[in-house]
């Protein structure tokens, strides 16, 4: 009798991005370019997204043609149905929807995000129709490893985003308690568990005290990395207790000024530790590129100087202060 085939245990590649915004002047773009994708990234910065094992991004937007703007809010984001193919091009496996847009153009909005998401095959964490899908681990299983995803925000502008056990909503950590009670529980069930939060201040490269500290109270309760996004611009990286902390990787594909930002990748070895390596880029346009040699060694200093615990190698790569 044969034995059951298991997989074996492999590297594991996984890439994350910050803010993606598919809003008018994005799509603009790429309209422009004849409906390619290499309007919006060249193709060197597309095959290592599509080549990742997962990728991962913050879905700063409702898949929804339905909805009204939120009154008294500045900035309102939505973008049309017929674009949700725009997420299988860039190659994403999952995203966060746990921000400040989620529910710009209400709750019909956010719902018909979640149906837009499950028919393109994509995974989400951090919203649900209710609170236990909101806050609920999302796992995916890669080469014989099962990766964890949990994602929450700690930026919203009314007390009523928030899921219930009736109403859809985001799970969100101003309280951090409910987040580190689901690490904790989720820490037993995957061999390597990422936390992707939504918070910081706009444009401040520096994070708040408060981003410090949670993340480490994450790591503390079991996460394996922590992933951050909402100020718009990158942050600094830290090590602790050897786990990976992003504060914000910055923009990814959004449209506004900001031109530069970074994804990073971590490979997962045999047992499960991470080599994080950082993949910077530059949008001078509405098109990442890739930067030149010499401005991103500027930018691997630049992150080095910022960073907590951590330096930052000439091939990116982040290593822990000894």
């Amino acid at each position: 009798m044969k034995e059951p085939v298991v997989e074996e245990s492999k590297e594991v590649s996984l890439l994350f991005a910050g803010d993606l915004l598919l809003s008018g002047a994005i799509l603009r773009q790429y309209d422009k370019s004849e409906k390619q994708i290499t309007g919006l990234t060249v193709e060197s910065l597309l095959d290592k997204m599509k080549t990742a094992d997962i990728f991962m991004v913050n879905h700063e937007f409702p898949f929804s043609d339905r909805g009204e703007p939120m009154p008294n809010k500045e900035y309102t984001f939505r973008t049309s149905l017929d674009r949700l193919h725009l997420l299988g091009d860039l190659g994403i496996d999952i995203v966060s929807l746990a921000n400040n847009h989620a529910l710009d153009y209400g709750l019909d909005a956010l719902m018909d995000t979640f149906t837009a998401l499950d028919d393109a095959d994509v995974k989400y964490v951090g919203a649900g129709e209710n609170l236990e899908r909101a806050k609920a681990l999302q796992i995916i299983e890669k080469g014989g490893k099962k990766i964890g995803f949990l994602a929450a925000s700690r930026v919203i502008p009314v007390t009523n985003w928030n899921a219930t056990d009736i109403k859809a909503g985001l799970f969100t950590t101003y309280d951090p308690t409910r987040l580190l009670e689901e690490i904790k529980i989720a820490d037993a069930e995957c061999d390597f568990l990422v936390v992707y939060v939504h918070w910081g201040l706009e444009y401040h490269e520096t994070p708040e005290k408060y981003q410090v500290t949670m993340a480490k109270q994450y790591i503390d309760a079991g996460a394996d990395a922590v992933i951050g996004s909402h100020p718009h611009v990158v942050q600094g990286v830290s090590y602790y207790k050897g786990k990976i902390i992003a504060y914000s990787l910055g923009n990814f594909i959004f449209g506004n000024t900001i031109k530069q930002g970074m994804m990073l990748e971590l490979t997962l070895g045999e047992e499960n530790e991470a080599k994080a390596q950082l993949v910077p880029f530059y949008s001078p346009g509405f098109q990442l590129q890739e930067m030149a040699e010499e401005t991103k060694q500027e930018f691997f200093k630049y992150i080095a100087d910022i960073s907590f615990d951590a330096t930052v190698d000439e091939n990116g790569l982040i290593l822990p202060l000894q």
